[in-house]
């Protein structure tokens, strides 16, 4: 997915996020909120330590990962475009959320970073954690998440503040 469509892409999931925050559930149905609505939106860090200061334009241009409602999309270092895996089951677990995702949607080549790669091998289509197909997310507070035993992402993620 190219970086250009990344506004269009955040508004889709802040609309959902702020959707299933304030729509509160018919009475009699007991549908909850699901369990990783509280991760819609863009968050940075992870990759390097997060910004003490930064703005939301900033944070926005530029996350280190997405969460919508179906998929999770991943910014990596050397390529122009995110990974992006699709959500196929979601659990609660102690303090956080486990996600099994679908395999990836892209070709296992990668043009690189500004396509001066070549063919080359894209990265691995996870987190860095034990398995690609596997993403635990561990809640740290509010606005502040880490991704634990996953290489790729030794530092905690905070949410990108709102405009």
């Amino acid at each position: 997915m190219h970086r250009a469509l990344i506004p269009a892409l955040l508004a889709v999931a802040l609309a959902g996020s702020a959707a299933a925050q304030s729509t509160p559930a018919p009475a009699g149905q007991g549908q909850a909120a699901l369990p990783h609505a509280f991760l819609y939106g863009a968050w940075t860090g992870g990759i390097f330590p997060p910004p003490v200061t930064l703005t939301a334009q900033e944070c926005l241009a530029a996350p280190t990962v997405i969460f919508t409602r179906d998929a999770v999309l991943r910014a990596s270092p050397t390529d122009v475009t995110y990974q992006q895996r699709l959500v196929e089951t979601v659990r609660a677990v102690a303090g956080g959320v486990e996600f099994r995702l679908s395999q990836p949607l892209q070709s296992p080549m990668s043009g690189g970073a500004f396509g001066l790669g070549g063919s080359v091998q894209a990265p691995e289509p996870g987190f860095g954690c034990g398995s690609p197909d596997l993403l635990r997310v561990q809640k740290r507070g509010d606005d502040q998440i880490a991704f634990p035993n996953c290489r790729e992402f030794p530092y905690p993620l905070v949410r990108c503040p709102a405009r």
